[in-house]
């Protein structure tokens, strides 16, 4: 008969086990997820793709009400293979609203340059993040609070440059939320491995947000203070 200190090493190892596999399929789907992205980024970029053109605020309207449709489809279906399929068509999704910002950078003489700087840079600090709050023995759950209010901070920022259109607010808007969006991965890989997270779709899709905001706002940051015009 096995101990009692044998049964609850025996359980603690079923749980990392269990854990694990959840960061493996998490990782995996991510990378999957980058396909549609690119995808449909580069539709858009040759199609010169964009929701409503001339009329920002509607587009941002529509734009939202797609994104959290989508999301909200993802949530209610995470635990059968149409989540995967919603988190897909999301994934494209994102890179088609990526595609007006790539051709923006695409108009500098040195675009190029500046997209790979932003995907390197997000790469870069997506393995440091993730290292971290996977060999950390430390629960980052504490910063959750402080993220949700910074995430607050910087979409009330963002709306209001709509109307605004400040380049010095828009600069530090992308700084914060480099800083953010790179606490966000941190705090969403740890919560995979801590437990806090147990379904890898949810799992995906946090961190893909998180990868998808850090990229933007490190492109944007990049443009305005290294792109050249001709």
């Amino acid at each position: 008969m096995l101990s009692q200190y044998q049964m609850a090493g025996a359980a603690a190892q079923d749980l990392a086990v269990a854990r694990n596999k959840v960061l493996r399929n998490t990782y995996l789907l991510l990378a999957l997820s980058m396909v549609p992205t690119v995808l449909g980024a580069v539709l858009g970029v040759a199609s010169n793709f964009a929701l409503l053109p001339g009329s920002p605020i509607l587009s941002v309207l529509l734009f939202l009400g797609i994104a959290w449709g989508l999301m909200f489809g993802i949530q209610r279906t995470r635990n059968s293979g149409m989540g995967v399929v919603l988190l897909l068509a999301f994934t494209f999704f994102m890179g088609l609203m990526l595609s007006g910002m790539l051709r923006a950078a695409l108009g500098f003489a040195n675009g190029g340059s500046l997209i790979a700087m932003a995907a390197g840079g997000t790469g870069v600090i997506f393995m440091g993040m993730a290292t971290m709050a996977t060999v950390s023995k430390r629960d980052f759950s504490f910063l959750g609070k402080f993220l949700f209010i910074g995430l607050l901070v910087v979409i009330v920022a963002s709306l209001a440059n709509i109307f605004f259109q400040l380049p010095a607010l828009a600069l530090t808007i992308s700084a914060g939320a480099v800083l953010l969006f790179s606490a966000f991965i941190l705090f969403d890989i740890n919560r995979i491995v801590t437990g806090g997270e147990d379904n890898y779709i949810m799992a995906t899709l946090s961190v893909y947000l998180d990868i998808y905001n850090l990229f933007v706002h490190l492109l944007n940051l990049l443009m305005a203070l290294a792109g050249e015009r001709d």
